[in-house]
């Protein structure tokens, strides 16, 4: 497989540990409409990218097999319902547009995120105040600001109740086996670890088998709370930081992909 990866400091481990294995890879500045430097693929049936998400856009157009594996929103995938942090019975489904009508202004606190898996922005809590504001900067700017992977006005976002979590962890799956795994917070505190309690490894691959066509590789992010074990959210593993995954299982096991087998497309 040639790897392609989007400078950032995240991905230096993964360039050191790619060339020590004797894998070929490549190092961008950029990849959204052209690639600095350039690119130069010699079985576009053979690369993986690896980078922000504005990194699907470009593997996309370009045909690369597996590519960036783009997943479909996971608050939408009734497998997975019983068993979400925010399901969707739970939740609010509303566009940036309409925040206006359906948010009072006030110190109500929601969980935000988008319903896309997408960064056009990052899962926060926001009062009703904060949320009206962030949506009427938004509605305020005119066409030419609105960029791709930016808020928007028909970005549709999920609202529910914020919950108190007690640990979180990031799951790495691939061909459906749970790959590699790390703890990073614990009791709202940034905690970076390479273990996760036994009972959260089982949660994380009985939420597999409950949803085995999902995508053929992602990663699930999964807490503990009072209630018990559940889904935060999943997100596309081309473009989710590592914190303290093992990357040489992560590169095995995606070298391992039949790239005529897998869709990158979920």
């Amino acid at each position: 497989m040639q790897w392609i990866l989007q400078e950032d400091k995240d991905n230096i481990p993964m360039a050191e540990l790619l060339g020590r294995m004797g894998i070929a890879y490549s190092v961008h500045s950029k990849l959204r409409d052209v690639a600095v430097p350039d690119v130069v693929v010699d079985d576009p049936n053979r690369v993986v990218v690896f980078g922000y998400y504005s990194a699907q856009t470009f593997s996309r157009d370009r045909g690369y097999k597996p590519g960036v594996f783009e997943l479909r929103p996971y608050v939408l995938e009734e497998a997975w319902q019983p068993y979400l942090l925010n399901p969707r019975a739970a939740a609010t489904i509303v566009k940036v547009s309409d925040i206006g009508d359906r948010v009072s202004d006030d110190e109500k606190r929601y969980f935000v995120r988008p319903v896309e898996d997408s960064k056009t922005m990052s899962g926060t809590v926001l009062t009703g105040t904060e949320l009206r504001a962030k949506a009427a900067a938004v509605m305020e700017l005119p066409p030419e600001r609105l960029v791709a992977g930016r808020l928007a006005p028909n970005t549709e976002l999920l609202l529910s109740t914020p919950t108190t979590i007690q640990k979180e962890w990031r799951v790495w799956v691939v061909a459906g086996d749970v790959v590699t795994w790390s703890l990073y917070k614990m009791a709202g505190q940034m905690v970076v670890r390479q273990e996760i309690d036994e009972d959260a490894l089982e949660f994380v691959r009985s939420m597999i088998k409950v949803n085995p066509d999902y995508s053929d590789a992602y990663v699930i992010d999964v807490c503990r709370t009072e209630d018990g074990l559940r889904i935060i959210e999943t997100n596309c593993i081309n473009a989710s930081g590592y914190y303290d995954a093992d990357l040489q299982k992560l590169i095995g096991a995606i070298e391992g992909l039949d790239p005529q087998n897998t869709s990158p497309w979920g």
